[in-house]
């Protein structure tokens, strides 16, 4: 694989290497970034260890990694590390069970600064496109002339505008709107996390400019807050998202998941997709709340019933969530629970999904904006009650169904209920269904041709082959 990837490489002016965080919504945007750029004949290295390559290459939908033959995999050793399951118990939902495969890939700085050093032996010029919380990794970078590194922040421009804002204690007034009913941090970190972050932060200062998945058409207030120069140190941005695919159905896949066939024969906007992506750990309780509200609802669900990924996906010993005795049965026809790894973009893009309730990760509100998904929030931790906020109030394409102030609290099944109802069966949930379509349209005419992420593209391209 070396040789085969230093044959291709050995010609070329410019060489990306992607450097992703080892956590599925971190290594799955990067790789997503890896298609879009290598479609301007430009090869990437995306580098990690051996699991995450490989979870990153099993759980990417909407295209076939496959078919394109300038994305390359570099796999480093790292040292084994811990991966106990998650804690459905545990007071801040933050994945602490995830820290000890964080640590471990701390230790790619030695084989990434080697791979540096020998790449820019044989190319004009070597770019590094790093996740921020990997900026320690590729420290090297300022000993080599001709490399250069763009730190990407895998959140909304708001939530990370507001977290350097709040950081460099308000630099500049911003509008009151934005501040009113704003979530705390406080329950979003584990303390170790909070370090980890913290120890990341010197390490920024010699990047050459910024990316984000998210897009003019949905955050332009907060990209213009972020290029102000007491932020942005005068560094270039670009806000080249969405990364992933607008149009999923037909990709070419081999297989076609149940669930989608399941949806072919519902109504169109009449299914609730209901999904907390891959950190979050509920309890039985919760669990046992969850479904009773979807089956009181009356409503149509397709549920995604999964435990927290560990450190190692493939290490296997997942516990299975028990959902209330005959749930199943009673709701067959109606709704359906799916235990392993659902296609989420193209359960998002089906006609006959009207709702998402989500855990707000940037990912799926991202993958759900495209679609012209509305959701109902319940976050978890990290980035997501910001992301909340922003949807519910700032765009109004969704629901709060768990609010932050009240996160140590169970969502009974009352409340799901209730909220399913207002998004599904009423005036007000068609008018935030018809916003959200609105914006999907928006959003996924940016990416064609002419249109406003497909030029900070083409300049974001343009700028790393000048």
């Amino acid at each position: 694989m070396a040789n085969h990837y230093r044959n291709g490489l050995k010609q070329s002016q410019v060489t990306v290497v992607m450097v992703p965080f080892p956590a599925q919504g971190h290594l799955n945007q990067l790789f997503h970034l890896s298609r879009l750029i290598s479609s301007y004949h430009i090869p990437i290295l995306y580098v990690g260890s051996a699991t995450h390559i490989r979870q990153a290459k099993l759980r990417i939908h909407g295209w076939d990694p496959l078919s394109l033959t300038n994305i390359h995999f570099h796999e480093f050793p790292i040292p084994s590390f811990l991966s106990p399951p998650p804690n459905p118990n545990a007071s801040i939902k933050f994945p602490a069970h995830l820290q000890p495969s964080f640590e471990a890939s701390s230790h790619l700085r030695e084989p990434i600064g080697n791979l540096l050093r020998s790449l820019s032996l044989t190319t004009r010029r070597v770019i590094v496109i790093h996740d921020s919380i990997m900026a320690s990794v590729i420290q090297d970078v300022t000993s080599i002339p001709n490399v250069e590194s763009y730190t990407f922040h895998s959140v909304s421009a708001f939530t990370i505008f507001l977290y350097f804002w709040e950081a460099m204690e308000r630099p500049f007034a911003i509008d009151t709107k934005i501040l009113k009913d704003l979530p705390t941090l406080e329950g979003c970190f584990t303390p170790d996390f909070e370090k980890f972050i913290y120890d990341q932060t010197d390490f920024l200062k010699h990047q050459s400019g910024r990316l984000y998945n998210t897009s003019q058409v949905i955050e332009s207030t907060y990209l213009n807050l972020l290029a102000k120069e007491q932020i942005s140190d005068n560094k270039k941005q670009w806000a080249i998202g969405p990364f992933n695919p607008v149009t999923v159905r037909g990709s070419g896949n081999r297989w076609v998941h149940e669930c989608l066939e399941w949806l072919d024969k519902q109504e169109p906007n009449s299914v609730i997709y209901v999904s907390f992506g891959t950190t979050t750990c509920l309890s039985d309780e919760q669990i046992k709340e969850l479904a009773v509200g979807l089956e009181q609802s009356g409503h149509k669900f397709v549920w995604v019933v999964r435990d927290a990924d560990k450190g190692d996906v493939f290490a296997g010993g997942e516990r299975r969530y028990e959902l209330p005795k005959g749930f199943e049965e009673r709701v067959e026809g109606r709704g359906m629970v799916v235990r392993d790894w659902a296609p989420q973009l193209e359960i998002l893009e089906h006609p006959s999904t009207g709702g998402f309730i989500s855990h707000c990760g940037w990912n799926s509100c991202m993958e759900s904006i495209t679609m012209g998904v509305p959701i109902l929030t319940w976050p978890m931790h990290s980035d997501q009650p910001r992301n909340s906020v922003l949807v519910t109030k700032m765009l109004k394409i969704g629901l709060v169904l768990k609010d932050w102030g009240r996160r140590d609290e169970l969502v009974t099944s009352s409340m799901v209920e209730e909220v399913v109802k207002r998004l599904m069966g009423s005036v007000e949930g068609e008018e935030i269904r018809r916003r959200a379509a609105e914006l999907g349209g928006a959003v996924r005419q940016s990416v064609a041709k002419g249109g406003v992420s497909r030029l900070e593209l083409d300049s974001f391209v343009a700028h790393i082959t000048r």
